[in-house]
This record gives structure tokens, sequence and C-alpha cells, in this order.
């Protein structure tokens, strides 16, 4: 008996109700791998790292047979981890890019197929040839869990140096963003999980201005309601203007990624203005957009993205039952500003700003309830929300020294979350063994050409890492050499 059959949480009924032909509730993962691993011993880790740890891979969703009932993970029968599977074969073209090229082509195709909802809802795809290298591609519904649970689910494929296996380290995600201090949603109903959710955060924040002393309590319990009573109104009132990345989507996505990219100068231009590696990557995002807007003849305005924030503290081990804990709060990329350091500037204020605002916790609860909505209430809610912004963005700190999947070295990780409603363009931004790799997903209707969206972003980064190498403390280290 691999499980039991139990109810679904909220959250996840809400992604697995969500799935439409433009824009389904998938989450699309890539390692990327220096050769070609035995895959045998792959599938066995597979098998005892994922399979048997948690559950859910090996269940299905069933729909509730009545009104009153909801949906439930059940264990699917006869289960066959060959079943999800799939193993194909490129042609180990020369050059990275040729070989990226190659193996964005074959991830096109398949990210229009929806699953079959009678057996589990993930895949793994087995890729030899790309480049000398082979690459894991996976496919995982967000029903079954959040895209920082599924992370951490498959670094636990891999390994350190010294055979220890891996997992997330360093902050829940580069955005910066607290944990949430959130209890259990789904305990007592809805209502009453939200009313939790509430009295947690408030506590929390009145922990917090209580340590400063009356005088300075009662100034920070002004700033909260304050920042409260903007963030509904921007919850409600915030628009997404008609850009050149706006429309309706299509069916087809498209993908591209950079080459691993060096933290070291990245970092290097956030001291400058005392932002972090995170302001760094978001501003070089919003540059990019800058330049795409002006050369497809559109004047430059900032677009609004989706960022989750995890909520699920790291230090503590995945439950079996995974599921999804996140919230989701909109940042606007300062993608009008003409310049990389008024870019850079904007995005550290509009980041300070989010971190010390109750946004998150806000989205949570609502997340938390919109699951609970009737179907056809749901999606309006869902869309009156998405279609605020382009689409979403995730920044994931991955592991800070290289890793090892089968005994062989992981050269690069890549993940997107879906998007929804009328959601055009997404990116992933992904540090790994002292590097970062940015990922587009864009909507191929709206956005047929990602590459010249890349280009702008690789030029971005390389202005940015320029001026950090320019700056005073590079001269001051220059002089100290000499």
């Amino acid at each position: 008996m691999r499980g039991t059959s139990r109810r679904m949480g909220s959250a996840d009924i809400l992604w697995l109700t969500m799935d439409r032909p433009t824009n389904l509730m998938v989450i699309v993962s890539v390692v990327m791998l220096e050769s070609v691993p035995d895959w045998d011993r792959v599938l066995e880790l597979l098998r005892t790292r994922i399979i048997e740890p948690y559950p859910v891979f090996s269940q299905r969703p069933r729909r509730p047979r009545h009104a009153v009932g909801g949906y439930r993970w059940e264990d699917a029968p006869d289960f066959d981890l060959e079943h999800h599977l799939r193993r194909v074969t490129l042609s180990r073209k020369g050059t990275a890019a040729e070989a990226d090229a190659e193996l964005q082509a074959y991830i096109e195709d398949q990210l229009p197929r929806p699953f079959d909802h009678t057996q589990p809802l993930w895949e793994a795809h087995l890729v030899d040839g790309h480049g000398s290298g082979a690459a894991l591609v996976f496919r995982i519904h967000h029903a079954l869990a959040d895209g920082i649970a599924l992370t951490r689910v498959l670094l636990g494929l891999t390994e350190d140096a010294d055979g220890v296996p891996g997992d997330l380290v360093g902050p829940p995600a580069t955005t910066d963003l607290a944990t949430l201090p959130l209890g259990a949603p789904e305990t007592s109903g809805v209502v009453a999980s939200s009313l939790k959710l509430a009295r947690a955060t408030t506590r929390s924040a009145w922990d917090r201005l209580r340590s400063k002393g009356a005088r300075a309590a009662v100034t920070d319990a002004a700033s909260l309601t304050l920042r409260t009573g903007q963030v509904v109104s921007d919850l409600l009132l915030t628009t997404n203007p008609a850009s050149a990345v706006g429309g309706t989507p299509g069916h087809r996505k498209r993908v591209v990624w950079t080459q691993p990219l060096p933290l070291a100068g990245l970092k290097q231009v956030g001291r400058l203005v005392g932002a972090t590696l995170n302001d760094v990557l978001m501003s070089a995002v919003a540059g990019a957009l800058h330049t795409y807007q002006d050369e497809h003849g559109r004047d430059p305005v900032d677009l609004v993205t989706m960022v989750p924030v995890n909520v699920r503290p790291l230090d503590e081990p995945l439950p079996r039952e995974l599921g999804n804990r996140f919230a989701l709060v909109f940042l606007r990329f300062p993608s009008r500003d003409a310049t990389p350091l008024g870019r850079l500037a904007l995005s550290k204020a509009r980041m300070d700003w989010l971190k010390a605002s109750p946004e998150a916790a806000l989205t949570f609860a609502l997340i938390s309830v919109i699951g609970r909505f009737p179907a056809a209430v749901e999606r309006r809610v869902v869309d009156f929300f998405a279609d605020k912004a382009i689409g979403v963005t995730t920044n994931v700190a991955g592991p800070r020294e290289g890793r090892y999947l089968a005994g062989v070295p992981v050269t690069g990780v890549l993940g997107w979350v879906p998007g929804s409603g009328r959601h055009t363009l997404g990116f992933c931004i992904v540090t790994y063994d002292d590097t970062v790799r940015i990922g587009i997903m864009a909507d191929e209707s709206v956005v047929p050409d990602p590459e010249a969206l890349l280009v702008a972003l690789e030029d971005e980064v390389d202005v940015l890492v320029r001026i950090g190498a320019a700056g005073p403390s590079a001269r001051r280290r220059r002089r100290h050499r000499s």
C-alpha cells in the first residue's frame, strides 16, 4: 500500500482546476548534466528519493462525486514509474548555443500537452545528446506542489562532493522576502484559517514593534496600517499597461535561457547603491524589457510581474503530502526608466517596500480562500488578479557549490512556473555554483522572438558588470594591488 486517499488542499484544488489550453498549470524544470549518466541509476534515484517519500507522485486526482464533496488524491492503480518516463536522443550539436537551441525546441514541443488526469500528473524526460552531455526535463502539475517545494524535491536527487543529498541553501528565494509566520491554513476551515493568518501576522508585527519602544511602536504601527491600506488598493486597482509584450495568449510557448553568468560582477554593482543581488537581477530584467519595447516601436512602460514568496520554512523537512504553500506579490519592473543605475535604484526601492509590506500575507490568505469557490467564480477571481501582470518571475537561490546526479556533475538548473489568465511572459532566475542563469518563457503569438529579449538581457547584465567594475571599491582594490 503506497499511501491513502486524502483530501486535496484548497490551494492545490485551485491549481488543479485552472488548466486552460493557453496556459497549462504545469511547472517545467531542467537539470543539465556534464555527461550522460547511467539512466538505471537515475531511475533508482527517482524511485527512492521522489516516488517513495512523496506519495502524490503515484496518486491521481479524483473529482468529487457530489456537489458537497471535495477533490481527493487517491493511489493510481497499477502505478508504473516507466509510464511517466520519456527517453530521447538529440543530435549532439557542438556549440553550447546550438545544443541549448535543440533542447529548447524539444521542450517547446512538450509544453502544450495536457496531462491525463486518470494518471499521476507528472513526467520526466531523459535527454541524451545535449551537446556532449544530457538533461533531465520534468513536467509536474502545479497541483502537486509549489515551485520551491519541487525545487527541493528535485535537488534531493543530487549530492555534493561528499555524497550528501542536496536541498536548497540560502534564503527561500532571492527575492529577499521573509518566510511568513504562518500556521497550517487547512486545519479549521477557510474563514478560521484566514483569521489565524491575520492573527499570526499581526502578533509577529506587534512583537517587533514592542521591542522598539512606545514612540517607535506607534509610528511603525501607523506605517503598517497605511501600508495595508495601500496594498489593498494596489491589489484592486493595479493595471498592466498596453505594451509590446501584452496581448491574447495562444497555445504555443517559447523558451530560451542565458549561458551561466558569473555573480561577482553583479554583486559588485549592487554594492554601489546598497542593493541586493536580487535587486540587481530584477533591474537587469527591467532593462531587457525597456530595450525590447523600444526596439519594437513602443514607448517603454513599467510592466507588472507576479513574484512567488515561499511561506514554508527551509529548515524543516518537506511534508510527505507536499502541496502548495506560497504567496504572490506584484512587482512593477522599472522598465520605463532609460538608465541602468536608475532602474537599479527603483528596483531596490520597490523591493524594499514589498519587504515591509503585508501584501504576501494577504495574498496567501486569498489563495487559500479562492480554491473553495465554485469553478466559474474561481476563474473570474483568478483572471481579475492575473491580468494585472505580464506573467510570473521566480528567483531561487540554489546550492552555492557544484552538485552531482548519479555521479555526473550538474552544470545548470532552470525552472518555470506557469502563467495564468492573459499571462504572456515569465522569467526564472536560478543561482547555482556561483553563477546565475536566467530563463524566459514567452507566448509565441505575442512575443515570437524571445531571442531578442535574451540578447537585450545579456547586454544589460554586461553593462551592469562593467559599471560595477568601474566603481570606487573596484578602483580602490586596483590601487591596493599596485
